[in-house]
């Protein structure tokens, strides 16, 4: 590819986007994004152009993907809530995938999730295949991806779990724990995204990094790197979930979902796939133990504030 190509970055100011970006920038490509975060601090200044996201102008949505060799889409939603729900971003990515055929877009790469169904009744899971069916049935050039849960610097889940265990004397699994996760580094699935938009036969890979934890595994291992072991319980998942409500309005956050349960309980952030990267979570970890989850990462928090950096947040 030249250095001439437009590529576009949903979210490019925000987590996986931003490495994305990043990646794209390195190899000289033109970058712009699409965002619902225009003054969000970002490291790029002014070498990415920001546009937003007009989802209910079908002809702007379409005009500022005009020209665009390869969207990257990493829009989504974590969890339902008043300001945003998962139907919204199906609706959402279906108008911005029909825009991109529109402006005659070469190559979309999607971010989508493990094990998707459209007959789950777990709305993130439905929702990912829905997503993954209009991208097949529009006619574009494109690669899915389906990591389960990544790790960096602004991650969420590792870095909350670790902020549990530095702050509370014994950490509950839902559960036996015993259900499994094959974390992927953020940068690898970057990588990953930049390798696929340079190809245009369709595929679907599974984004899974080269270690498989259990959930309590997962939990004892970060335990051990920061240097805060602590005792690991099974608890009932209901009986969790309160206590996940409970410290989430303490901290003014969504600490976990009763679905986000659900799914990690049916072992649907797990695969029987080949890795698709090299970066292991205990590597990495152990690299950043002095910093990992003295920060509680707030996703209320990065939503509200649309100025400040993800890291700050």
């Amino acid at each position: 590819m030249g250095s001439t190509e437009k590529h576009v970055v949903t979210g490019a100011f925000g987590y996986s986007g931003k490495y994305i970006a990043q990646r794209l920038l390195d190899a000289g490509h033109e970058v712009h994004t699409l965002t619902n975060s225009m003054h969000r601090a970002n490291p790029f200044g002014e070498r990415i152009q920001a546009h937003p996201y007009h989802f209910e102008a079908a002809g702007k949505l379409a005009e500022s993907l005009r020209g665009t060799t390869v969207l990257y889409n990493t829009y989504w939603v974590r969890f339902d809530h008043t300001d945003f729900t998962h139907a919204i971003a199906v609706d959402n990515t279906m108008k911005l995938f029909a825009a991109a055929a529109e402006a005659g877009v070469e190559r979309v790469v999607h971010v989508s999730i493990t094990n998707p169904s459209e007959d789950s009744h777990l709305p993130y899971f439905s929702g990912k295949a829905r997503l993954e069916r209009g991208l097949e049935e529009s006619g574009l050039s494109h690669a899915i991806l389906r990591p389960t849960v990544l790790f960096g610097q602004e991650d969420i889940l590792i870095n909350n779990i670790a902020w549990m265990l530095r702050h509370f004397p014994l950490f509950g699994t839902f559960g036996d724990g015993r259900y499994r996760l094959q974390p992927i580094y953020v940068d690898d699935l970057a990588a990953l995204a930049v390798e696929q938009g340079a190809r245009r036969e369709n595929r679907t890979i599974d984004a899974i990094g080269p270690e498989t934890f259990t959930y309590r595994d997962l939990v004892l291992t970060i335990g051990e790197i920061i240097g805060k072991q602590r005792p690991v319980i099974g608890i009932p998942p209901r009986l969790g979930y309160l206590v996940g409500r409970i410290v989430g309005r303490l901290i003014d956050d969504v600490v976990v979902t009763w679905e986000e349960i659900e799914g990690l309980m049916a072992d649907l952030l797990y695969t029987e796939s080949p890795p698709a990267s090299s970066t292991r979570l205990t590597d990495w970890a152990t690299q950043h133990r002095d910093d990992l989850g003295h920060r509680y990462a707030s996703e209320l928090a990065r939503r509200r504030d649309r100025n400040a950096a993800y890291g700050d947040l």
